[in-house]
């Protein structure tokens, strides 16, 4: 294919060529059916048309020095100066703008307190990029509407949501994911909570990252959550490495017994040019019950014109010593009882 592909690009300038090859040969690489339609739309904007999608593939990247020196000189210095985000820089300017797994396999092997100075001057202050994003609004997917017998209600999705915290230290662990850039990682475990003030929701997820010099180190992010206008659906925002990503959630599918869930969401990080989405397949201890699967499983993938081979397993192998935790004074414990199926997780564990 890539021979092909380079026989193409005589047109091109030598550089051009190089970089669309580059592109294409790294995600193919990664076998995924978001990096399979990735390469054909990298193709079709280099040597057919531009494609909407990838504009910021013409973006030049950290060439915007003037931007960058003018508002924040400061920052730049102290980065070029720190070994680990000089390692993040150079990392990140051998990736595709719009290649994520690349780019989020940087920023989460070498995150620090420069380069979240740093991204957070130049892209969120200043857009010295000039980039742009939109969550994006396909797939539409429509929540669960109802649990238990009843129609779902806004407190009720966020008891889905909370899950076995306070029965267990996590809300939910995450099985199986379709996002290649934001799902793979080992050892993922949801914090859903309540905060201290009056509609106050969080969401913190803790994970591992095996990083591209090859330590094994955790990560926690955390995220503000916002009901959304339709039960069953939120606004997510949060401020990663100093890049604000705004995202949105819907709970397609959550069983009686709490043995299983699907979430899906679309999001964007808007001044890093970079739009997504995705779905994490969750239960108690992050192993596929036994029970699960079937039609209806199926036919929650299929809201979220997901196949069920898409999904790619979570390494769950190696997760002791979790820095887990939430605030102090937060609220644990759903309303929605989930006590009579502790007997029943045991006996899996």
């Amino acid at each position: 294919m890539f021979g092909k592909l380079v026989d193409i690009a005589n047109s091109k300038s030598k550089k051009e060529s190089s970089q669309v090859v580059k592109t294409v040969a790294d995600a193919w690489g990664r076998h995924n059916s978001d990096d399979i339609r990735f390469c054909l739309l990298v193709i079709i904007n280099a040597y057919i048309k531009p494609v909407t999608m990838l504009k910021n593939l013409r973006a030049k990247g950290f060439s915007t020095l003037n931007c960058m020196l003018k508002n924040c000189a400061s920052e730049v210095m102290d980065c070029l100066l720190d070994p680990n985000c000089r390692k993040a820089l150079q990392c990140l300017n051998a990736c595709s703008p719009t290649d994520q797994v690349c780019n989020y396999r940087c920023i989460a092997s070498y995150e620090s307190e420069y380069l979240e100075a740093f991204s957070l001057c130049v892209l969120e202050k200043n857009n010295c990029l000039e980039l742009d994003a939109e969550i994006p609004s396909k797939p539409s997917v429509a929540p669960l509407s109802a649990f238990r017998g009843e129609a779902l209600s806004h407190e009720v999705a966020e008891d889905l949501f909370v899950g076995w915290l306070g029965e267990l230290d996590w809300s939910w662990r995450v099985v199986a994911g379709q996002n290649p850039a934001y799902d793979q990682f080992p050892c993922q475990f949801q914090l859903f909570y309540r905060g201290k003030s009056r509609n106050a929701f969080w969401y913190e997820p803790v994970f591992q990252v095996r990083t591209l010099e090859g330590k094994l180190v955790w990560r926690r992010r955390r995220y503000r959550v916002v009901r959304a206008t339709v039960p069953g659906t939120f606004f997510f925002s949060v401020l990663d490495n100093g890049v604000v990503s705004k995202e949105f959630w819907t709970i397609v599918d959550v069983c009686n017994d709490f043995s299983w869930g699907l979430f899906h969401y679309s999001g964007a990080a808007r001044a890093a040019g970079q739009a997504y989405t995705g779905a994490v397949l969750v239960s108690p201890d992050g192993m596929y019950p036994p029970d699960m699967g079937g039609q209806r499983l199926i036919s929650a993938l299929e809201k979220c014109s997901i196949k069920e081979w898409e999904l790619f397993d979570v390494d769950n192998s190696s997760c002791s010593s979790t820095p887990l935790g939430i605030p102090q004074g937060s609220r644990l414990h759903a309303k929605i009882d989930v006590k009579h199926q502790k007997s029943t997780y045991d006996q899996r564990m």
